[in-house]
């Protein structure tokens, strides 16, 4: 029997445990892969954690024979320091010390496009008895909450486009939605993290004419305003926009989800809910502009507190509704601002 050569395996199992990072992200009660979940609490969960109000960094890296790893860290700042840095076009060696190490667990929860250089391509390391199983990242081919959290981050983070598409003529109770939005022609996304950055859904793609309806989140919408979709009396005494009644796979009043997700959020004002379920970050603009981000079961927002909002449900694939700033809306979005999370 040909014996083994101890260097050779020596060298093969430093490969195996050296780490080539390639992106991170933050695991906060303010700021964490929305992938993971609607708040903080089930985001840890989902990847068998303790919600410690601390944090975690989530760095992502590929091991010397290309398996794929998500080290979990409790060094916060050091992960926010990369992050800022990449997203400043700095480079930053990210070195986590060992120390700091509070999980290695198999495989990523988020599609990351980079490649360490020199080693295999990416793939799920061996499993051995006890690992769990490895983290996939949602697909790209089928609607469902993952999807729908990863739509409401891309209007999150082009809000302006988004907003430039609606008029400001129509308004509406915040039970309802009244302002046309320009339809754009629509194709599949896979949620993507490009970048030394925090990961993100895809980009949009290439708007083209359509008839109005509400518009899909995968598409950047068109700088040419549709028609104003035709309007139908709610009980709350507002309009619900029914433009959309055409599309063979949108209900008889897309809407509904709509009241239920504002009711909900209405009900956070008087029972908050998990931490992290509702979030407001600064947007960087002239006058302190903030985005509120918040989700529940079946739905997600992303709303300007003096603004309008936008809302994303399950059973409505890839649909973006408009909110107006009627009369009720200004006031939930300035409570729900108020007791938002935020990062430090």
């Amino acid at each position: 029997m040909a014996g083994t050569d101890p260097i050779a395996e020596a060298e093969a199992d430093g490969a195996a445990d050296a780490l080539f990072v390639l992106t991170a992200a933050l695991l906060t009660p303010a700021r964490f892969p929305s992938v993971l979940g609607d708040d903080y609490p089930a985001a840890c969960a989902a990847l068998g954690l303790q919600p410690y109000v601390e944090g975690y960094g989530l760095v992502f890296g590929q091991d010397g024979l290309g398996a794929r790893w998500t080290v979990v860290v409790d060094d916060v700042s050091l992960v926010a320091v990369a992050i800022s840095s990449w997203d400043c076009g700095m480079a930053y060696d990210l070195s986590p010390d060992e120390a700091s190490v509070v999980a290695g667990l198999p495989g990523w929860p988020l599609e990351v496009v980079t490649r360490a250089p020199g080693v295999p391509a990416p793939h799920d390391p061996e499993p051995e008895e006890g690992d769990p199983a490895p983290l996939a990242p949602p697909s790209g081919d089928v609607w469902g909450p993952a999807q729908r959290r990863l739509g409401a981050d891309e209007v999150a983070l082009q809000w302006s486009a988004w907003r430039s598409q609606v008029s400001d003529e129509a308004s509406s109770d915040a039970g309802t939605a009244a302002p046309s939005t320009a339809a754009v022609a629509s194709r599949p996304a896979t949620p993507t993290a490009a970048s030394p950055s925090t990961p993100s859904a895809a980009s949009p793609g290439t708007p083209a004419e359509a008839e109005p309806r509400p518009t899909t989140w995968f598409d950047r919408p068109s700088t040419r305003k549709a028609a104003p979709p035709a309007t139908a009396e709610t009980p709350a005494g507002g309009t619900v926009s029914t433009g959309a009644a055409a599309a063979a796979d949108v209900v008889a009043d897309p809407y509904a989800g709509v009241r239920r997700a504002l009711e909900e959020l209405r009900g956070y004002l008087a029972d908050p809910p998990p931490i992290g379920r509702v979030r407001s970050t600064d947007t960087g603009a002239d006058g302190g502009a903030r985005t509120l981000r918040a989700d529940g079961p079946g739905w997600s927002l992303v709303a300007r507190p003096d603004d309008m909002a936008f809302v994303l449900l399950d059973e409505l694939p890839r649909e973006v509704l408009p909110v107006a700033r009627g009369p009720r809306l200004p006031a939930l979005l300035e409570g729900l601002d108020a007791m938002a999370v935020r990062p430090s």
